[in-house]
């Protein structure tokens, strides 16, 4: 056989993995296409819930009536695609995380798919258990806050001066108390702008909801330790008191949560990263690895090697 033939022989494994490839991506494209368009129906009832924590806060101040605007022809509808591009990958994303496994599953052995699967399916569930905390807890704490500022009955003026039409201008005053101590500054939301810091929100805590499942994982491969994750406590208590106060209000309430709760997955893990380190020794131990007893351990000749050091 020529040498030739060597190299073909070799690269057909590659093409071949490349063609599947391509296939995976293909499927996984198609289902992403499928969602946004699935999503995009029903984008404005995703953006009304959305945009609930702002309604919300805006009725408990007062105004009987929220509105949020677009100042150009095309951002509300950007708003809509914008939305059904977040929701639409996550719709998407069984079929995705699917065609992953399909592809990656052939090359690893029995007990690395039995280890990377729970993985596979633990991460979409903590997005989402982060998100729904974002949700119905973070976004309403933080427009409580940012909101508390707002002039309430200057909007309640240009409501008023919006449905009154031919009404004159002075008698719609008298129906709001007026102030004559300087300018008023009031809140009128935009749309992508009210959407923008809700799905920040989403995203942050979805990702911090992430901290189980990666450093378990990465427990499974050896890389942390749960003695060296407990090692590092207070400097993992630093790092999330920074984290609150980056991605949360100028609110000690909303920090206090996101602490609590970010710190709380941090001993979790600690946890569970102990959990995979005990399992592993049982196993090692039933191989034969090594002993249980720590006391084999001890070596009577580094105790005499230490007793003449000391003398």
């Amino acid at each position: 056989m020529s040498q030739t033939d060597d190299v073909e022989d070799s690269s057909a494994p590659l093409i071949e993995h490349l063609a599947e490839l391509r296939t995976r991506l293909i499927r996984a494209v198609g289902a992403f296409i499928v969602g946004i368009i699935l999503a995009f129906v029903v984008a404005e009832p995703i953006l009304e819930f959305l945009l609930a924590p702002i309604e919300n806060t805006l009725r408990d101040l007062g105004d009987p009536n929220p509105t949020l605007q677009y100042t150009s022809p095309q951002e509300y509808l950007f708003t809509l695609f914008r939305i059904s591009m977040v929701f639409g990958f996550i719709l998407a994303f069984p079929v995705i995380a699917y065609q992953l496994w399909r592809f990656v599953a052939p090359g690893l052995y029995k007990k690395e798919k039995n280890a990377f699967l729970p993985f596979l399916i633990a991460s979409p569930a903590m997005f989402l258990l982060g998100a729904s905390f974002a949700q119905f807890v973070v976004t309403p704490l933080a427009m409580s806050f940012f909101l508390g500022f707002a002039d309430i009955s200057s909007i309640f003026t240009g409501l008023l001066s919006t449905v009154a039409g031919n009404i004159p201008a002075g008698e719609v005053a008298k129906e709001v108390a007026t102030d004559s101590s300087g300018v008023r500054i009031t809140f009128f939301g935009k749309v992508n702008e009210s959407l923008d810091i809700t799905l920040k929100f989403i995203i942050a805590f979805g990702l911090c909801f992430q901290l189980p499942v990666l450093l378990t994982l990465m427990g499974k491969a050896g890389l942390v330790s749960a003695d060296g994750l407990g090692a590092v406590r207070k400097y993992a208590m630093v790092g999330i008191l920074l984290l609150a106060a980056l991605v949360t209000p100028p609110d000690v309430i909303t920090q206090l949560i996101l602490f609590t709760v970010v710190y709380g997955l941090y001993e979790i893990s600690i946890f569970l990263v102990r959990r995979v380190e005990t399992k592993r020794d049982e196993k090692l131990r039933e191989e034969g690895y090594f002993d249980d007893d720590e006391e084999e351990f001890d070596d009577p000749l580094m105790k005499e090697f230490e007793e003449e050091d000391d003398k």
